[in-house]
């Protein structure tokens, strides 16, 4: 049990606390006196007491550090009654990066501040290879913005999945009226921010039939400029066709994603997946053909999935040398069938499959481009994307940074705005249920208008 005397510490304290799963009972106290944040913590009856000093800007910048530094008073606490560090310290945010950033235009030493949290020097020498890469992409400036565009529709649920996303066969009868709202919603979009770049995810773009697909890509070609990056998630191999990926073509696409997740035919089965390691080398030649930059997603950790399996799934999609290849932890969001028990003997061997990961690509000339990291990640680890010299995709750059605004359209979209002087992000999104986000489409336009203006 987990006790605080500030409220608005709660959260924080638990995302550290979780880490450690089952713990002893744990008090925490918070105050500033003035010139200090004091954190007091009493855990297996004894009390440990630290104290920080930092000036801070206003309620914003107070509230941050009082974040920062109870959140390492529980860490360091935990620490001396567990004997067990993590490999991220008391860094639970989503983009350690952002920290880095941060540091660097203060003018410190993120080296510095990253072992001040307990970061491991491997983890720290990763955010600053990420940093290296995003080099010449990565740029603040107020106004340029990316589109994104939402395909809620799968063939099937994935066993892993939290997205709102469900079998097609079950939401079909709304695929009509939600590409009809979502034309009117992306024809509204025209004139908002200087697009850099966009973005067609889900769910499983490619699910939809020849047609359905072209009435998305032709609502957005009305509002694109022409030359920007155009990437579309083209998801799992099993609905892949030359028409589509032609259409694609013809539309100007031209990144793809293909989403394996595993190569492993067995592990494929246990997650719900209807396709095999055979139908990702058809789906990869096919793409191929068209001259794509092409991006491959992997997950570890899945159900049932040993390490040696998910070894042999890297060195897969190493051997066909994709342009990105994405490794994603597995996370246990409220949402997944998975559930935390099913998978926690597998959370040992996922520090040694992203450990391999890391091993494998950097050796085949892959360098980090971008990472973020989620709540109840399995291992405590991280998502990392990897691309080839030349190759980094601009909309992850901007997207995991937060350095772009971002206008999206779909059920469950999230817009963003960024404003640089104020240090802050203003966020709207739409209703996460397809009817509703039919249902009030003209009032989600109307506000989303009011937001970016």
């Amino acid at each position: 049990m987990l006790t605080t005397n500030a409220d608005f510490l709660y959260g924080e304290l638990m995302d550290v606390a979780r880490l450690y799963g089952e713990i002893p009972d744990v008090a925490h106290y918070f105050v500033h006196d003035g010139a200090e944040f004091v954190n007091t913590v009493v855990a297996g009856g004894r009390e440990y007491r630290f104290a920080e000093e930092q000036e801070y800007s206003g309620d914003l910048e107070f509230k941050r550090y009082a974040k920062r530094f109870a959140k390492l008073a529980l860490y360091k606490a935990l620490v001396a009654e567990t004997g067990k560090t993590m490999p991220w310290g008391s860094l639970t945010g989503i983009r350690p990066t952002k920290l880095a950033y941060a540091e660097r235009e203060r003018g410190g030493d993120f080296f510095d501040l990253f072992k001040k949290f307990g970061v491991s020097r491997e983890n720290a020498e990763l955010v600053a290879d990420i940093l290296s890469a995003q080099e010449g992409i990565y740029a603040k400036e107020q106004g340029r913005a990316d589109l994104y565009i939402g395909i809620p529709f799968c063939p099937s649920k994935c066993n892993y999945c939290s997205f709102i996303t469900a079998d097609i066969g079950k939401t079909g009868k709304y695929l009509g009226d939600y590409l009809a709202a979502l034309e009117k919603e992306i024809a509204a979009c025209k004139g908002i921010g200087k697009l850099k770049s966009a973005y067609i995810g889900g769910g499983t773009p490619l699910v939809l039939d020849e047609a359905q697909l072209e009435r998305v890509l032709r609502a957005a070609a009305k509002i694109l400029p022409a030359g920007i990056e155009y990437t579309v998630e083209a998801g799992r191999p099993d609905v892949f066709t030359d028409a589509k990926l032609s259409l694609l073509k013809e539309y100007g696409v031209t990144r793809i994603c293909v989403n394996p997740q595993t190569f492993c035919d067995a592990t494929l089965e246990r997650i719900g997946r209807r396709h095999t390691a055979a139908d990702i080398y058809r789906a990869f030649g096919m793409a191929e053909k068209f001259g794509f930059d092409i991006n491959c997603d992997l997950i570890a950790g899945l159900t049932g999935e040993s390490l040696a399996e998910f070894k042999e799934s890297i060195d897969r999609a190493v051997a066909l040398s994709p342009d990105n290849i994405t490794v994603h932890s597995l996370c246990l969001k409220k949402g997944a069938k998975l559930k935390e028990e099913e998978s926690r003997l597998l959370v040992a061997d996922i520090e040694k499959m992203i450990a391999y990961s890391r091993e494998k690509l950097y050796g085949a000339g892959y360098r980090p481009y971008y990472m973020y990291r989620q709540k109840y990640m399995a291992g405590n680890s991280e998502n990392t994307g990897w691309t080839k010299p030349g190759k980094t995709c601009v909309y992850n750059v901007d997207v995991m940074e937060e350095i772009s605004d971002n206008i999206a359209c779909g059920a469950n979209a999230v817009s963003k705005r960024v404003f640089f002087d104020e240090g802050r992000i203003e966020r709207i999104g739409s209703p996460k249920d397809i009817p509703t986000y039919i249902g009030k489409i003209d009032a989600i336009i109307a506000e989303k208008n009011e937001f970016f203006t």
